[in-house]
Parts: C-alpha cells; structure tokens; sequence
C-alpha cells in the first residue's frame, strides 16, 4: 500500500450487524415477506397473562393491513389475522358461527399488554381475550376487549417457512 493510499484511504466503519429475526423476537420496523407480500411491521403487542406470553404484530403494506400472532407452546405457533365485523358481548359465548362455519370457545382470559409502534396507546393496558377454533382447528376467531369496545379478529395457521424476516433495526 503506497504512503498517499495510507493518508487517504478512510478507516473501515464498522455498523453494528442487526441480529437475525425470528418469529418471537420481529421488531417495529422490520419487514416480513409472507405470500409473496412485504409488510413493514408498524405495531407489535406483547400479551402476559400470568406467566404465559404471545405476541401480535401489525403488518402494513399499502393500505393493507393484517396481523401476525406468535407463540410458544409446545411448539411455535403462527397465525395470520384479519379485523372483521362480529357483534358479540361478554361472557362470551361457547359456540360462533361465522362464514357458515362453526367455532368452539378455546380459551379466554385477560392479559397485560405492552405496545411499540402504532400499538404504543395500548401499552400497560389490560385486555379480556377470547379465542374461538374450528374442530380441525383450521380456522380461528379471537376477540379483545378494550374497554367498552370488542375487536373481532379472524385468522388461520400458517407455518414458520412462510414468512421471511428482514430486520429493520439492530
């Protein structure tokens, strides 16, 4: 190396590497490819009811907007879900219908809730939850309350080799 490309040759920057993404640690701002689509996470909700831990989070692309649910149970658990109109009220029922299909209550609860992003207003909230499957549990009802308000949510399973994570951040 010659004593003019010592002078001015810049000093190697090193940026930190953002960490590899995994369904439980996606962060605001990162992007998830799911069905050929690229979403920005704008909003993630982190759900603790006793000690138990589950995680929402609000993709956006356009003006399409759908949400990302992950657990860990016994194993990971992923579904894809969408806002619907559904009039219900607490207690909530043991059986729905929806789109000519049948749900059976799985589990209710209430949950302490934190929020990022577009679901910041909601952070050190509580929620009373409610999740509905179908028998080959195929398809899926969830329901929250918030405050006077019930949103109705309808999902499905997807698994993990759908989605691609690109983190945004470190």
């Amino acid at each position: 190396m010659g004593l003019f490309s010592k002078i001015f040759s810049k000093k190697e920057q090193h940026k930190p590497v953002p960490k590899e993404r995994t369904a439980l640690s996606i962060a605001v701002g990162d992007i998830v490819t799911y069905d050929l689509r690229d979403y920005e996470v704008v909003g993630k909700i982190t759900y603790r009811d006793g000690s138990y831990e589950w995680y929402g989070y609000q993709l956006l692309e356009g003006k399409d907007t759908i949400w990302l649910a992950a657990e860990m149970d016994d194993e990971l658990e992923l579904g894809i879900y969408k806002k619907i109109q559904y009039p219900v009220s607490k207690p909530f029922p043991k059986e729905l219908t929806y789109e000519n299909r049948n749900f059976f209550l799985e589990e209710t609860g209430t949950a302490r809730v934190q929020g990022e992003g577009r679901s910041a207003n909601l952070h050190g909230s509580e929620t009373n939850y409610a999740v509905y499957s179908t028998e080959d549990e195929a398809h899926y009802l969830s329901f929250e309350s918030w405050e006077t308000e019930i949103e109705a949510s309808y999902g499905y399973p997807i698994e993990s080799y759908e989605l691609k994570i690109l983190a945004g951040s470190k």
